[in-house]
């Protein structure tokens, strides 16, 4: 989506306020460096954590800053080094190997699956600044797959109390086939296509705009809070915000 932008497409603006498309991808590349960093030197990593303030805007934006200050195609160049160098660190380890991380330890493959999930979130505000409509395969169930894992992370994002309930997902891929999670009788229950359900989870789409449903108070509150992040929620998407993209034609 991005290798053929000129300079001035590089300063498009995305539904990220504050945020153009240059830094979508300086995002994208400081946490592919920080993932790379936890799975190949669990001490350096640690290190580099323990200087971070509390003020994670202001984290954010030191991590973004030597990015920014690049021309965009060094820019582009040092994304997809950052993306190769994770990807290689990544695939070196067991798939259960413990990995530090920001939050909590995470098995390596489960810390894969976070990264596409910046990569669909941060890609999906890309695409909407674009005006590019993207199209999703079945391997999207990597990350329907962690976001069922982090239902939880919407209520301690927001320091509530996670309800002692279990929660039952039914997600339907878009081949079709239907990826089940959790009890099969439990009260909670979140249904929908897998692209929407991945469009509530990393808040780019608000849920009244998707056909992602609910049954339970439990499970109709969470379409409210849905995230997979551990970071500050933001203000998300509006109602209507996105009424003419409809989610899926580009690969």
């Amino acid at each position: 989506m991005v290798a053929d932008l000129d300079t001035e497409g590089w300063r498009t603006e995305t539904p990220a306020p504050g945020w153009t498309v240059a830094h979508q991808i300086a995002h994208l590349a400081a946490t592919f460096k920080l993932a790379a960093l936890a799975a190949s030197d669990a001490g350096r990593f640690s290190a580099v954590v323990s200087r971070l303030t509390p003020d994670f805007s202001a984290n954010v934006d030191a991590a973004l800053a030597g990015y920014l200050a690049e021309e965009p195609p060094e820019l582009l160049r040092r994304w997809r080094e950052e993306r190769v160098a994770a990807e290689r660190a990544l695939s070196a380890l067991p798939g259960d190997h413990m990995v530090p991380w920001l939050v909590r330890p995470l098995p390596a493959a489960v810390l894969a699956c976070a990264g596409m999930m910046e990569l669909f979130a941060h890609g999906q505000d890309v695409a909407d600044a674009l005006g590019i409509r993207r199209r999703h395969d079945d391997r999207i169930g990597h990350l329907v797959g962690f976001a069922v894992r982090t239902w939880d992370f919407g209520y301690l994002a927001r320091k509530i109390d996670v309800p002692d309930v279990q929660m039952r997902f039914e997600i339907t891929a878009p081949s079709g086939k239907v990826w089940e999670f959790g009890p099969a009788d439990a009260d909670q229950r979140v249904t929908g296509p897998a692209v929407d359900f991945c469009l509530l989870a990393t808040r780019r789409r608000h849920h009244a705009d998707l056909a992602v449903a609910a049954e339970g108070d439990v499970a109709r509150n969470w379409l409210e809070i849905a995230q997979a992040y551990r970071g500050p929620a933001g203000p998300g998407r509006q109602p209507g915000q996105f009424a003419a993209a409809i989610p899926g034609s580009r690969a």
